[in-house]
């Protein structure tokens, strides 16, 4: 018997007993007896997968199976299951309840293993599990009590420290190796018709992904082959207009919502076309592969959103300077030996989703949340990270592209809606080009611009421009089509810090698929100064809200961005739908002017020269903080970027400012007035 083989049956074997077991104290008996119970139900799938019952069993076998798997953390049953932070501590108290907790949650990603057959990953939380329980049973028979919570700690810890080399270093070969083809081969090789394909997946799966694929499988050939052009061709004409080399390229890395599988299908052939090979990995659903909120990779609709907000700080019980060093280190290893793999990786190509009604979290004091220190440690991991993945895959050589599309939930009116916003997605970028390039050669005179807000909204803000030092072949402003972030439809530039300031306030904005209420922020010399919202009663829980999801834990982030979106077509769909509120930023942001804090639009890539169609270089790159690349680069990234747009009908005035002090409206009221821009308020008859 091989050695892994013998691990895993010998620690399944031992589970089994657990249920009929009670050998530790009485009010933990409950918690292991689930825990064994639900790791049972775990082992019998990946049996069903890797002897190939799982795909002779009926529709509703699947169902079924998939329903059992994901039935605890259900908003129906969450309140009652040990996943969620507050029931655990409710029964075993703050440190003890965390940990068990956390230890709970990590165990559910080994549903998406029984379904790849990773019999490794599956043993290895089987033995966690078990070493656990053993000091639980060990803690009883010595003195008929629990173990303290530190000493589950510390097993949590070393287990966590122990596999983070072969963890990171497999992260990577699925980032990158298209030889890890789980999901590919799914979407190549199954009969799209016969809709079982879904729960071959092994994620949570609803009426979305099942009415999404009826949705793309009545559609014409045509024009799902539409939707696939239009996102790979997104994709090649973003390397073009950054000036970047494709053809070195030999692979990309597809992200997408099931469901889409027909169009995807059609993508990746695409992408042979071009010479390229897709790698499709699933998004973080383990503490060591990025599991939280903003989950990157293939998935489905969340079983429960409140569920992965209350984990999204699990890594508390672990990190430390340690911790951090060590994972960097092997990140270091992992990129090093994968080093011709990363030289050829062409970026990401995302097909983002939308409709979900929006998401306004609980904050339970019982869940992990960072220490001060941790916070620091996190922003430096995240930096040193960053920096250590441009290295390895440069930034001037990359691209990729962003598409979205509806998902059923968004309501009745689903199928009209999809086909409004693939015409939305497919609009004419050359008459928006033309456009826009009016626009900014208008901002291109300027030296600040003045935004204000109307109608309850207080925004203030002066916006400072780069100094151009040759305008007949310099621009600030990016003249901004239908190529890496689709639909078509806005200009933008990195503005000059030094005099930035005012007030930036929206009544409300989706952020991340986060609500915020009334968010306000201050800017003092382009950084946030001050800031708050009004989602809950004090404005502690506000600021933290903000500090946690916003600034992703730094003191102070910069303004990186000021755009100005003209698809005034997706604004008024927006309205006729009533779907505002559920659209991602990627389409939000050309509804409006916006204003990103965090690092550039072109991060990683202020020395690289690029051109608007009209022939002139956009220069302005960077800003003061950027900047600092060259003598301080620990402190030029911040390795978050986040879109805040005002939206047409709270924005009063839009003007730019000459160094003269002469004034030239560009929008007034929500509607553009400037000569040569009528057509952008075609939409709104």
């Amino acid at each position: 018997m091989e050695p892994l083989e013998e691990r895993y049956g010998l620690a399944k074997s031992r589970i089994q007993k657990i249920a009929s077991e009670e050998c530790v104290k009485q009010e933990f008996c409950d918690y292991f007896q689930k825990t064994a119970a639900f790791i049972a139900e775990i082992t019998a799938a990946y049996e069903y997968a890797a002897d190939g019952s799982l795909y002779r069993a009926s529709l509703e076998e699947l169902q079924h199976l998939n329903r059992r798997l994901y039935e605890d953390v259900l908003p129906e049953n969450y309140g009652s299951g040990y996943a969620d932070p507050a029931y655990a501590v409710s029964r075993f108290g703050t440190e003890m309840g965390r940990a068990l907790s956390f230890l709970y949650t990590e165990l559910r990603c080994l549903i998406a293993y029984a379904f790849e057959k990773d019999i490794e990953e599956i043993t290895m939380r089987m033995e966690l599990f078990l070493e656990v329980y053993g000091s639980f049973v060990c803690a009883w028979e010595e003195n008929g009590q629990a173990p303290e919570a530190e000493e589950v700690r510390q097993m949590i810890y070393w287990f966590v420290n122990d596999y983070t080399e072969s963890e990171v270093a497999k992260k990577l070969r699925i980032n990158f190796c298209p030889e890890e083809d789980f999901a590919l081969r799914l979407i190549m090789d199954s009969d799209l018709e016969d809709l079982r394909y879904l729960y071959y997946f092994g994620e949570y799966i609803t009426e979305n992904e099942l009415e999404t694929a009826r949705h793309l499988n009545r559609m014409t050939e045509e024009d799902v082959r539409k939707m696939a052009d239009t996102y790979t061709e997104g994709y090649r004409i973003g390397f073009e207009a950054g000036n970047k080399d494709i053809s070195k390229k030999k692979t990309v890395n597809i992200r997408y919502s099931l469901g889409f599988e027909r169009m995807i299908r059609m993508a990746v052939e695409n992408f042979a076309d071009m010479g390229l090979r897709p790698t499709i990995y699933r998004a973080g659903t383990s503490i060591f592969h990025g599991k939280g909120m903003n989950r990157i990779g293939y998935g489905s609709t969340s079983p429960n959103r409140q569920y992965e907000y209350d984990h999204k700080d699990d890594e508390a019980i672990y990190l430390d300077k340690q911790f951090v060093n060590r994972r960097l280190e092997a990140m270091r290893a992992g990129y090093e030996s994968l080093k011709e793999e990363t030289s050829v990786y062409g970026g990401p190509a995302v097909v983002e989703t939308f409709g979900e009604e929006p998401f306004a979290p609980e904050t339970k004091e019982e869940a992990f949340a960072l220490t001060e220190k941790q916070q620091k440690l996190s922003a430096r991991y995240r930096a040193a990270a960053g920096a250590l993945q441009n290295e390895y895959i440069k930034g001037e050589e990359r691209s990729f592209t962003i598409i979205a599309f509806p998902i059923p939930a968004i309501g009745e009116q689903y199928e009209e809606i999809f086909d409004e916003i693939v015409r939305i997605n497919t609009l004419d970028y050359k008459l928006y080009q033309s456009i826009q390039q009016i626009i900014i050669d208008v901002l291109d005179r300027a030296g600040h611009v003045r935004i204000k807000g109307m109608g309850g909204n207080r925004t203030d803000l002066k916006v400072n421009l780069h100094r151009l030092a040759n305008p007949e072949k310099e621009t600030n402003f990016e003249n901004c089509v239908a190529d890496v972030n689709i639909p078509v439809g806005e200009v933008f530039t990195s503005p000059e810090l030094k005099g930035t300031e005012g007030i930036l306030h929206v009544s409300r904005v989706f952020l991340g698929e986060l609500e915020y209420q009334n968010l306000q922020i201050v800017f003092r010399d382009g950084m946030m100064a001050d800031y708050t919202c009004t989602n809950f009663e004090t404005e502690e829980e506000n600021r933290k809200y903000i500090r946690d999801n916003v600034m992703f834990h730094h003191d102070s982030l910069p303004m990186g961005e000021f755009a100005i979106g003209t698809n005034t077509a997706a604004y008024v769909a927006a309205k006729k739908y009533g779907i505002g509120d559920k659209l991602p930023i990627l389409i939000a942001e050309k509804m409006g002017p916006h204003f990103a804090v965090g690092d550039t639009c072109y991060s990683h890539e202020e020395d690289m020269v690029t051109y608007n169609p009209d022939g002139k270089a956009i220069t302005a790159r960077e800003n003061e903080v950027s900047a600092l690349r060259h003598t301080e680069p620990e402190k030029a990234y911040f390795h978050c970027h986040t879109d805040i747009t005002i939206p047409y009908d709270e924005l009063g005035e839009l003007t730019a400012v000459g160094e003269d002090g002469t004034e030239t409206v560009i929008i007034r009221e929500g509607r553009f007035v400037l000569d040569g821009c009528a057509e952008l308020n075609r939409p709104f008859a």
